[in-house]
């Protein structure tokens, strides 16, 4: 399409959203404008300016190189470097998983910023429409990636970044309430959705705080290297015995997963009854429960072995000493170890253990092609034990932060869905693609 073409997109009529305020209802209808027609391509470089040198990150937005890097990383090139103003949008044309076709993030700081040149494009919008947060609510929600997608050329790149011409990104068709009351809907829309924003980052402040408390009481609940008393001890162990040095051999069986068949994703196995655990869904489980990814047929389980709860999983290849608690029958696969534990260990706390011990495990891993521990090297792995009934205290109050952490994790999920949700309500859906 070519851009006079898309031009006249301007005023087109676009359906209106699904959800309206009150005071807009039976309004004016929507209509779509070319980006071109709302916004100007900016090429003002830094020059001699004293500028804030900024990167991006995906779905966050602009921070400065100092916030990111640890410092700044402009160099010689920092001159040619593309100046911001407040309010101004950068487009980066690099690729994540988020957003393939590159993200636009609005400028709202009062300093004079710059970003690179090379792998960004600058625009600033040239009237009084639209408001500045109306607008980086559509890139947030990628409206960009969806038009732009179809001028990407498979493996073309400049300087690392994709090649997108600007004409194609003017020609982007952006849905506008129209009328008198455009900004003022426009602004509601955008203060609807940032109130929600605030409630999100208030509840993953929440959640980052509850698992800094739980690292902070587990530092304090084990004894520290070379000590045999924790630094915090339940009232009712304050006279218990010290903790004592034990060797996993001595107190568990040491079990390797099962999945003999190679190529290990040949479907003819799988899509059964039998959970099927592999090396991610243990590192995802983040030492709590697991969840299976997949499953297994009578076909599959005859390759492989069914394992009984509750146990600890421990990963051995690639991704080491990362833990989880089986909580159920499933198979798992040869990557990862199952730890059973004798009758005076408690898993639950067996696995706090084993999990301390990371660090350790990559250590001591032999540099092969590929990092991997084998059952040898678990067996002689040392952790320290008080007696059955403190190991299930410590776990208990654990687990009972893992509650907190998983619900309030729950809560910040739910809040992300309903704003995905309300987007989807808020603007109009328009075939652009």
């Amino acid at each position: 399409m070519k851009r006079s073409q898309a031009m006249a997109l301007c005023a087109k009529p676009a359906p209106a959203p699904k959800l309206r305020f009150s005071e807009f209802q039976g309004g004016p209808d929507w209509e779509t404008r070319a980006l071109g027609s709302l916004v100007t391509i900016s090429t003002d470089k830094v020059g001699d300016n004293e500028c804030v040198p900024m990167s991006i990150t995906s779905g966050v937005g602009l921070v400065s190189q100092i916030e990111k890097f640890g410092r700044v990383i402009a160099g010689s090139s920092y001159k040619n470097y593309l100046l911001l103003k407040k309010n101004d949008f950068a487009y980066n044309k690099s690729a994540t998983k988020e957003y393939p076709e590159g993200f636009i993030a609005l400028y709202s700081g009062d300093a004079l910023a710059a970003v690179p040149n090379s792998i960004f494009t600058a625009f600033r919008i040239s009237g009084e429409s639209p408001a500045p947060s109306y607008l980086n609510y559509l890139f947030l929600g990628n409206l960009h990636g969806q038009w732009l997608r179809k001028f990407i050329e498979v493996g073309a790149r400049a300087h690392g970044s994709l090649s997108i011409a600007e004409d194609d990104l003017l020609t982007l068709p952006v849905p506008l309430p129209s009328g008198a009351a455009s900004i003022a809907e426009q602004q509601k829309i955008a203060e609807c959705l940032s109130t929600l924003d605030e409630l999100i980052a208030a509840s993953r402040q929440k959640l980052d705080a509850l698992k800094a408390h739980k690292k902070g009481l587990m530092q304090q609940l084990f004894p520290r290297e070379g000590e045999t008393l924790p630094r915090l001890r339940f009232p009712e162990f304050q006279d218990a015995p010290e903790w004592s040095a034990v060797k996993l051999g001595d107190v568990c069986e040491i079990q390797r997963g099962r999945f003999s068949h190679r190529p290990r994703n040949d479907p003819q196995f799988f899509g059964g009854k039998y959970p099927f655990i592999q090396t991610g869904d243990v590192v995802n489980a983040n030492g709590g429960a697991v969840r299976a990814s997949q499953s297994l047929n009578e076909k599959g389980l005859s390759a492989s072995k069914l394992f009984k709860p509750t146990i600890v999983l421990v990963t051995i290849a690639a991704n080491i000493g990362d833990t989880a608690l089986l909580t159920h029958e499933a198979c798992f696969t040869d990557s990862v170890v199952g730890l059973i534990p004798s009758s005076g260990i408690s898993p639950y706390f067996l696995e706090l253990a084993v999990r301390g011990k990371k660090e350790f495990l990559n250590k001591v891993a032999p540099q092969n092609a590929q990092k991997n521990i084998n059952n040898e090297i678990l067996r002689a792995v040392e952790i320290l034990t008080p007696q059955l009934a403190e190991q299930q205290r410590i776990a208990s109050c654990l687990s009972s932060l893992d509650d907190l952490i998983a619900a309030q994790s729950d809560q910040l999920e739910a809040l992300r869905t309903h704003k995905k949700g309300l987007m989807q309500q808020l603007f109009p859906t328009t075939e652009i693609a």
